[in-house]
């Protein structure tokens, strides 16, 4: 058996029963090596003589868990055999496993592989140990999760939109002694009803005993900082790494206070309706503020979701509900950018397919009065038109977002192309909506300013 180098978070991860454990962290944290054991100890521990490990396909399963240099087999040399064309009367392919209770039998399957895994499935297993969950296929996942006992999952980071972080990965929670190692994002994400005995664990290059602080510098220097890969690789954060519409850095973001050094010429706002209550669709206001030196900066947000609204029991927003609401969020913005309380967005631009909406403000005008004017959005300005010039406007850091603003910040980080087509996808896209109905007027007041100036 090879002999581990364990840090003290992994020799509690050892130690911890629980009934679920997912595992996420930076690259080269160790996740998979140490995770090997643990699975091990509780397939040994287990009565059932079944149990499962699965991964992306069965070569991947082989390489990256069972014939690695530190993975299974030579973790647990002299009491494992592997069969990868299956033994006797089991078919598939399988891992024999002594213990002091028997001959445990750990099948090996692909969840690329329905058939197989449908076969391995026949019947309750004891432990199961799944690598690349968020590439997973849900039907294997949610058919395997009531069939065992135990369950622990590695997985990659990836976009936080996914299925698998709802229904599982977020209903965990971390151990209160290692709560501070979490970066703040990543705790907030795992926001799901917890689940008892549901255990998360966050781990990094420095849990990883193995690592000398050259071979952890050596990693963290060859990916540029504040790209997509850096945050994945060497923050171990969610987000997705490729085919992202924009390329928003940490530069891009600032606080309130910062936002308020600036001098205005423009306030504007743009409003994205959506009533769903099936979907993740969202009613999302912005505010926008336009500075001197041709900034363009998301300054608020405001959103709502009807099917999130139904679930916590409130009433869902109808068309008629957003006048009082907008001119409401309308006013605190109004007394809050400027010192004189006149950050004034007088006109307030609306999406031009919703006309429930816009006949609602126009019929609130009418009968109650505001200061505020409303117009339809102005889209003659095409989707790709309108990404090449912030895109143009991110470069030069002429655009910039409150860090308030998290909705914004989440879509930003989550839009992305279709593969099939040369567009966007029509998703993650509610506050990016409004917010560029709201500078699409007033475009030639961003950006392209001599920066030698």
């Amino acid at each position: 058996m090879t002999n581990l180098v364990l840090s003290p978070k992994f020799k509690d991860f050892l130690t911890c029963i629980c009934e679920r454990e997912y595992l996420e962290g930076t690259t080269a944290a160790g996740k998979t090596t140490v995770g090997i054991p643990k699975f091990m100890l509780r397939v040994a521990m287990s009565d059932k003589k079944d149990h499962v490990i699965a991964g992306a396909d069965l070569g991947t399963v082989e390489k990256n868990i069972i014939n690695s240099e530190m993975g299974l087999l030579n973790q647990f040399e002299g009491v494992t055999e592997y069969y990868s064309n299956g033994k006797g009367k089991i078919r598939l392919p399988h891992i024999e496993y002594s213990t002091a209770k028997g001959t445990k039998v750990i099948y090996v399957c692909g969840y690329d592989n329905k058939t197989k895994w449908k076969k391995v499935l026949g019947s309750q297993m004891g432990c199961v140990f799944i690598d690349e969950v968020n590439i997973a296929d849900m039907e294997f996942l949610r058919e395997i999760t009531h069939r065992c006992d135990y369950m622990m999952t590695t997985s990659n980071p990836d976009d936080p939109d996914l299925p698998i972080y709802k229904e599982f990965i977020n209903k965990s929670r971390p151990l209160k002694k290692y709560i501070k190692d979490y970066p703040k994002e990543l705790l907030e994400q795992l926001n799901e009803p917890p689940v008892k005995l549901w255990v998360h664990w966050y781990f990094t290059f420095y849990d990883n005993a193995s690592l000398t602080k050259e071979a952890i510098q050596k990693k963290i220097d060859a990916v540029p900082e504040g790209t997509k890969m850096y945050k994945n690789k060497i923050q171990g954060l969610r987000g997705r790494a490729t085919g992202l519409v924009f390329n928003l850095l940490d530069r891009h973001i600032i606080t309130a206070n910062q936002a308020k050094e600036f001098n205005y010429v423009q306030f504007s706002c743009g409003v994205d309706t959506s009533y769903s209550r099936l979907s993740d669709d969202k009613i999302a206001f912005i505010f926008t503020g336009i500075t001197d030196t041709r900034k363009k900066i998301t300054l608020a947000e405001e959103v709502y979701n009807n099917r999130d609204l139904e679930h916590e029991g409130k009433n869902p927003i109808a068309p008629s509900d957003v006048p009082p609401l907008l001119i409401a969020f309308l006013e605190r913005n109004r007394k809050r950018w400027v010192a004189n309380g006149d950050a004034f967005a007088r006109d307030v631009f609306i999406d031009s397919a919703d006309q429930a909406t816009m006949n609602e403000l126009i019929k609130y005008n009418n009968e109650v009065g505001s200061i505020y004017d409303f117009y339809n959005a102005w889209k003659k300005l095409t989707i790709i038109d309108r990404i090449a010039m912030q895109q143009g406007w991110m470069k030069d850091d002429d655009y910039l977002i409150v860090d308030e603003c998290v909705e914004n910040i989440h879509e930003l980080n989550t839009y992305s192309w279709k593969e099939d087509k040369a567009e966007p996808e029509d998703a993650n896209d509610h506050t990016i909506n409004a917010d560029q109905y709201s500078w699409i007027p007033y475009k030639h007041l961003i950006g392209g300013m001599d920066k030698g100036d």
